[in-house]
């Protein structure tokens, strides 16, 4: 790189923007010779001890992917399908109501025109999400019915219980024919649980952790490893800019009410690091242990929408498409942007992508929050730092 990534991120912990942070760059040639650059800088919290390597963070919507390639190992099971409606799985959107108009009232509905199916999950097409316009009245039923929006892990009622509230809510569009962000992950959660008889996080262990060794990734931390969890923080307007949101004996602390595919996990660099080298190796993990097909990585980390879909993506799709469950870059702009990059950001403060042309994993942990990805500098000059050749 043209400077190291210790030396490109560290003015943002030394003038207090981050209590610290995590991040890797690594790149492989795809014959085994593999080399990166790690920066380890600061503190756990606020006065607290120093970050490691080892660091436990809430990773927010990079949780995303994750949830992504575990539907596609189903798939691949043979549990469900890609284009099978989802009415069997969660019968509570079975026969769905649609909006008239999207800025119309929430009670102004016709009948679907056709069913919701696993891929408009995946792709946000469903008609269930955060619009680009948060004006419409649409939001304060995601907000106040559903309690989408930033992780709550104890905060939401247990999945069938929040499918109780699904059912009785609207779709912001047709099937397939419109992009809203976030609830897509939430449903396939509750889908992967209920199609495999099980709870998420075993389904999760069972099809992505345990085959790529992601010891440290879970939806809560347990009393043993908790000294590694960082806390978590808000930009403020108090004494050094940051008001403290959760610490490493909050609401992580314990197992969740409502385990969240759309945000829930905890993570170390590593461990997403070693999910992000398996997509790089089109679903091959550790000693040729395979997770997923060629053909569902390509699928998972191609752009799936249309330019229509895009542009409703708004703010949420700036030089980006979607695939499963993270974007996809398909237009130029800032220097770290590269056709077909795959990933996605985290409202915690994370970032985390694979660039298959040039062969690279990056992955960028903080613990600030932020409303999007301008809000924190920090990402940004992660990305430009590693869109240099290591």
């Amino acid at each position: 790189m043209d400077v190291s990534l210790a030396d490109a991120l560290y003015p943002f912990v030394e003038d207090g923007r981050v209590p610290g942070l995590v991040a890797v760059v690594a790149d492989t040639d795809g014959e085994g010779r593999y080399q990166e650059d790690v920066a380890v800088l600061g503190r756990q919290a606020v006065d607290g001890p120093p970050m490691t390597r080892r660091s436990l963070f809430r990773i927010a919507s990079i949780t995303k992917p994750i949830i992504a390639a575990a539907t596609l190992a189903l798939v691949e099971q043979g549990l469900f399908e890609l284009d099978e409606p989802v009415g069997r799985l969660l019968p509570e959107l079975a026969s769905p109501r649609v909006l008239r108009a999207p800025d119309g009232p929430v009670d102004d509905t016709v009948p679907a025109v056709r069913p919701i199916t696993v891929r408009h999950l995946l792709t946000f097409t469903a008609g269930l999400g955060f619009p680009s316009d948060f004006s419409l009245p649409f939001m304060a039923l995601l907000t106040e019915h559903l309690q989408e929006g930033p992780p709550d892990p104890q905060g939401r009622p247990d999945p069938d219980t929040w499918m109780e509230r699904v059912a009785t809510m609207p779709l912001l569009h047709q099937p397939g024919e419109g992009w809203a962000y976030n609830t897509g992950s939430d449903l396939l959660g509750v889908l992967l649980a209920r199609a495999a008889g099980r709870p998420l996080d075993e389904v999760l262990t069972e099809t992505v952790f345990e085959p790529l060794g992601m010891v440290d990734t879970g939806f809560w931390v347990s009393a043993d490893h908790r000294d590694r969890l960082t806390s978590l923080y808000r930009r403020a307007g108090g004494a050094g800019g940051l008001e403290l949101v959760d610490g490493p004996d909050g609401a992580w602390s314990s197992p969740p009410a409502f385990p969240s595919g759309a945000g829930g996990l905890v993570s170390t660099v590593d461990d997403w690091l070693a999910f992000g080298r398996m997509l790089l190796a089109r679903g091959e993990g550790p000693g040729g242990r395979r997770v997923l097909s060629e053909a569902s990585v390509t699928a998972m980390t191609t752009a799936a929408l249309s330019d229509a879909q895009r542009k409703a993506g708004g703010m949420f799709l700036d030089g980006q498409s979607w695939g499963f469950g993270g974007g996809v870059d398909v237009a130029p702009g800032e220097r770290w942007r590269e056709p077909g990059r795959y990933g996605w950001v985290g409202g915690t403060g994370t970032s985390a992508y694979v660039t298959f042309a040039s062969r690279r994993v990056t992955v960028l942990l903080t613990q600030v929050m932020m409303a999007d990805p301008s809000a924190l500098p920090v990402m940004e000059a992660f990305w430009d730092a590693t869109a240099a050749a290591v």
